[in-house]
């Protein structure tokens, strides 16, 4: 290749933005490289997805039946879809990502009202889902037929079993599924010790974006269905979405190398790890009184931190790492930590924040 059209990397930058902004896995590499010898069926023909469908299984269950996917938005997008009818209404927080971060692609690609609930702290309960579940048989609503919730929720707050298992009933009780917005559930799994599906088929979710990219992957995600009547039309909904890939072998074999095996909740336990020390440090700062108006503002259950900073010390901080303010909030940021994040990394950070 020429030279001249080579791209020049940036610099490397150290990123709290986002765990979007963290690289590939190693070991997902390998897989690749692994899964690229030969040619081999398109379009989930191939030996990689039919051992990811016989992992999923196993992972969460008989009744789990898998899609790998492209993205998380269009592992929303279909499995919403592929769960409701076209007059359905989706109940979730205003705070969820397909309400607040995926630039209406439920409503606009798959025709879907969203209802969206306002809560504290990101996570919905069965009062909260009762401001909305409402009006069936009104031909003037849109009728309830799926609660969406996030694992880990937006504000970087988890779930327990238990009250994972009260949506699940209450929705179900009322004739609703619940859909789980897994983007994080191995920080989830990780912070709780506890199984991937425990926190998800063995208490009632009944459709799962199963995320990928935040734990190392290229461009790979996956739904899980767990029930019949939603399997059913997903193979032609994934085309008609665009998240069928021909060459789907490249897709399975990254989430073969983070679900088979370990890689998840050694990669998840570590971006919680970071979080935990961030936080810690940042409790320091605030006993010492040096920094007035920092503060943590919601409890650190994953890879995310959420404090509101002084002006003078956020503007030290965007100096030297990548980092942004959480909007519409005065002074919020939110740190995210990655699988790739250094304690020598979250150290500087905060000697940074400290000035």
């Amino acid at each position: 290749m020429d030279s001249s059209r080579r791209i020049a990397a940036p610099a490397p930058s150290v990123s709290f933005v986002s765990d979007n902004w963290s690289g590939a896995h190693p070991e997902v590499f390998e897989a690749l490289i692994a899964a690229n010898g030969g040619q081999a069926p398109s379009y989930g023909g191939d030996a990689w997805t039919t051992r990811f469908r016989e992992v999923a299984k196993r992972v969460f269950g008989e009744n789990a039946e898998a899609f790998p996917v492209f993205n998380g938005t269009g592992a929303n997008v279909l499995a919403l879809q592929a769960a409701l009818p076209r007059w359905g209404a989706v109940i979730c927080a205003r705070s969820a990502h397909i309400a607040a971060d995926e630039t209406g692609a439920p409503e606009k690609a798959a025709g879907i009202k969203l209802l969206p609930v306002e809560t504290p702290d990101g996570k919905l309960t069965p009062e909260l889902v009762d401001r909305e579940a409402w009006g069936w048989g009104d031909i003037h609503r849109a009728q309830p037929g799926i609660v969406s919730i996030a694992q880990v929720t937006e504000f970087g707050t988890c779930y327990t079993v238990e009250e994972l298992r009260a949506l699940a009933d209450h929705a179900h009780e009322r004739g609703m599924l619940l859909h789980l917005d897994g983007s994080r559930l191995p920080n989830a799994a990780a912070h709780l010790e506890v199984s991937l599906a425990a926190l998800t088929a063995e208490v009632g979710v009944d459709l799962l974006s199963l995320g990928g990219t935040k734990h190392g992957l290229l461009g790979a995600e996956a739904v899980i269905a767990f029930r019949p009547e939603v399997v059913a039309g997903m193979e032609f909904l994934r085309k008609i979405d665009l998240q069928l890939a021909s060459k789907m072998r490249f897709v399975s074999a990254q989430l073969l190398a983070l679900y088979d095996g370990d890689l998840w909740r050694r990669s998840a336990a570590h971006a919680n790890a970071m979080a935990s020390r961030l936080a810690a440090g940042i409790e320091e700062l605030i006993a010492q009184g040096t920094l007035p108006g920092l503060e943590i503002m919601f409890p650190v259950e994953s890879n995310a931190v959420f404090a509101t900073v002084p002006p003078e010390a956020a503007a030290r901080a965007q100096q030297r790492f990548v980092c942004g303010a959480w909007a519409p909030v005065p002074n919020l940021y939110r740190f995210m930590c990655a699988f790739d994040t250094s304690a020598e990394d979250v150290d500087a950070l905060l000697a940074t924040l400290s000035g």
